[in-house]
């Protein structure tokens, strides 16, 4: 339970300290865009590619990659097809967005923390971490290119739909870090550093530009905030997700134990700010995406306490 408090403490102080930061206007009041745009082009892609490269792909390909993957594309899935029958919503970005706002895990700013303090073993994220950045975000990203970003006339959506993923900064750093780590190609210190310096700052800056982003406009006000959309996406993320992934380990997998504990704490931590840098930087579902994330964060604090106090 320390751990718990712990890591989330973590969080909360440094959203706390953006949302100063965005309420005096200290930075200007374009900040949030260029720290978003920051995190998303620069702090985060250097960020993977250092964690990729030290990784052992050997843990990284394991059963935990696969329940992480099932388990987000149901829950995503499942959100599409309720927003789109019950709630009647049809715009495709918007769709995505809050797609993973129910499924995308914040790995990083929470993960780390959690799994250093409450698990003891922070190898339980590395498997989570591949699957979002290197499968789940091209495929949700290629999907945000084609429908919420304006095409040159006469370029075909096909095209679109396989070149400009490949040119998404997050994918490519992603992509880069496996082969090398594949390839046993060992960086010179030169390269590495600088790299491990930009990563470094990926999830300071993104918990910043989440406590900038909760100024100026009233959480989850009518008619600005998607409330249903939200409320759905945060019923999904922390309460259908662990209990669907806690089925899958247990019964698909036999897993049982500290593991069976890792697998649902993992599934049980809160929406990404990822995605609100994603929404932010399509500029489609960016309040979806804000008040999923506070929301959820929110509401795992007592949703983690409630697992380790049944499972650990």
């Amino acid at each position: 339970m320390s751990g718990v408090v712990s890591g989330f403490t973590v969080i909360f102080i440094l959203v706390a300290v953006g949302f100063v930061l965005g309420r005096t206007g200290i930075l200007g009041e374009h900040a949030h865009d260029v720290l978003s745009r920051l995190v998303f082009f620069v702090c985060t892609p250097a960020l993977l590619f250092t964690s990729l490269v030290t990784s052992d792909l050997s843990v990284i390909f394991s059963s935990t990659l696969v329940i992480a993957g099932a388990s987000a594309f149901a829950i995503g899935t499942l959100y599409v097809l309720v927003a789109r029958t019950v709630l009647r919503r049809r715009e495709i970005p918007e769709l995505v967005i809050g797609a993973l706002s129910s499924s995308y895990v914040n790995s990083v700013n929470l993960g780390l923390p959690i799994a250093i303090f409450v698990l003891d073993d922070a190898s339980f994220i590395a498997p989570l971490l591949l699957f979002q950045i290197l499968i789940y975000s091209p495929l949700a990203l290629g999907v945000l290119d084609v429908t919420a970003l304006e095409r040159t006339s006469g370029t075909s959506a096909l095209r679109d739909t396989l070149r400009l993923p490949l040119t998404n900064p997050i994918v490519i750093g992603g992509l880069i870090g496996v082969v090398v780590s594949v390839i046993g190609w060992h960086p010179p210190t030169a390269i590495v550093e600088p790299m491990k310096m930009l990563g470094n700052a990926s999830v300071p800056a993104a918990l910043l530009a989440f406590g900038m982003s909760l100024t100026g406009v009233p959480l989850f006000k009518k008619g600005e905030s998607p409330r249903r959309e939200v409320a759905l996406a945060t019923v999904l993320k922390m309460l259908v997700m662990p209990a669907l992934v806690y089925v899958i380990a247990r019964w698909g997998f036999g897993e049982s134990g500290h593991t069976l504990f890792a697998q649902v704490v993992i599934a049980a931590l809160p929406t990404a700010q990822n995605v609100l840098v994603y929404a932010t930087r399509y500029r489609r579902g960016q309040v979806l995406a804000r008040d999923t994330a506070l929301l959820t964060t929110i509401v795992s604090i007592p949703v983690i306490a409630v697992i380790a106090w049944l499972l650990a």
